[in-house]
């Protein structure tokens, strides 16, 4: 009993999980920036092209 108890309390304090998740979380956030960002141009690019043209 004692042993579950002691996995217990490793996991709770554990805070290597934590970290994985803000990374992903991040990251996620940086795509979704860079997704707009780029989409917004894409637009903008292809109406100068098209009055170039």
């Amino acid at each position: 009993m004692k042993n579950v108890i002691n996995q217990c309390k490793t996991f709770w304090n554990d805070e290597e999980g934590l970290t994985v998740v803000e990374y992903v979380v991040g990251a996620g956030l940086l795509v979704a920036a860079l997704a707009a960002v780029f989409s917004g141009w894409g637009t903008l690019i292809s109406n100068e092209l098209a009055n170039v043209f």
